[in-house]
């Protein structure tokens, strides 16, 4: 996995790098890819990305080809939970990452029907939103809802929750995590916390500073590596890498 962070880089960056010369049937965009540490940050456990797509399928089809899971499952996506995950858009709830603390990333999935939490998550929805919004850490925040073909279909159910924020150690990720009222009242059966390392997938930060060209010296590079792997660096048709 750590081997092909770069493939994975690049892979990510290509997609999401629209060109009617080179990428001109991208369905998908890759918007974040976050590298899961283990409690004892010193190794990998796994991904969370974010994709954004017309279609689940489209979403499926992109991972599919990522280098990591190339490797890992032959292209195969079908153990790969996939959710729609409904951030929530309020100012209040992106605070930015690493502010009064470093980021943590919080998966936390509901117990089933069958265990009967009935109409818990909308019970203690608003307690549930204040407490984040009060906490002034949280950097992103949404439930992850069933990956139905539509987004708009009733029987996409919210199933749990992903939240970023920011803690000052394990400790205090912990005891967020723990105080946060949905978990109190019993609605996870399953959560986990993780440290993580971000990837810059979105290619992005790749444009020089032509007042201070100094400061972006990395960018070159970046372009170098770009050409590379096959992107057209010279074209005219990405105005904002290349202009």
């Amino acid at each position: 996995r750590i081997a092909l962070s770069e493939e994975h880089v690049m892979f990510c960056r290509k997609a999401n790098l629209y060109n009617e010369t080179f990428n001109d049937e991208s369905m998908a965009d890759i918007l974040w890819s976050n590298q899961l540490l283990s409690s004892d940050m010193m190794r990998t456990v796994g991904h969370a990305m974010c994709i954004e797509s017309t279609s689940l399928e489209h979403a499926q089809d992109v991972l599919s080809r990522d280098p990591i899971v190339q490797a890992l499952t032959g292209g195969d996506v079908s153990n790969i939970p996939f959710y729609r995950w409904r951030q929530v858009r309020d100012y209040s709830l992106r605070q930015d990452d690493g502010r009064d603390g470093v980021p943590n990333i919080l998966i936390a999935l509901d117990r089933s029907a069958e265990e009967g939490i009935g109409n818990l998550r909308e019970e203690v929805k608003n307690e549930y939103l204040e407490y984040l919004v009060r906490s002034e850490r949280v950097i992103a925040a949404g439930s992850m809802h069933l990956p139905t073909e539509f987004k708009d279909d009733p029987s996409s159910i919210a199933v749990g929750d992903f939240i970023v924020f920011n803690a000052q150690d394990r400790d205090d990720a912990t005891e967020f995590a723990e105080s946060i009222p949905s978990a109190q009242k019993g609605l996870y059966g399953n959560m986990k916390l993780h440290r993580f390392n971000t990837f810059d997938v979105t290619g992005k930060f790749v444009a020089t500073n032509i007042v201070h060209p100094h400061k972006t010296k990395q960018t070159e590079d970046m372009k170098e590596a770009m050409e590379h792997w096959g992107y057209p660096v010279g074209d005219m048709q990405t105005k904002w890498i290349n202009w």
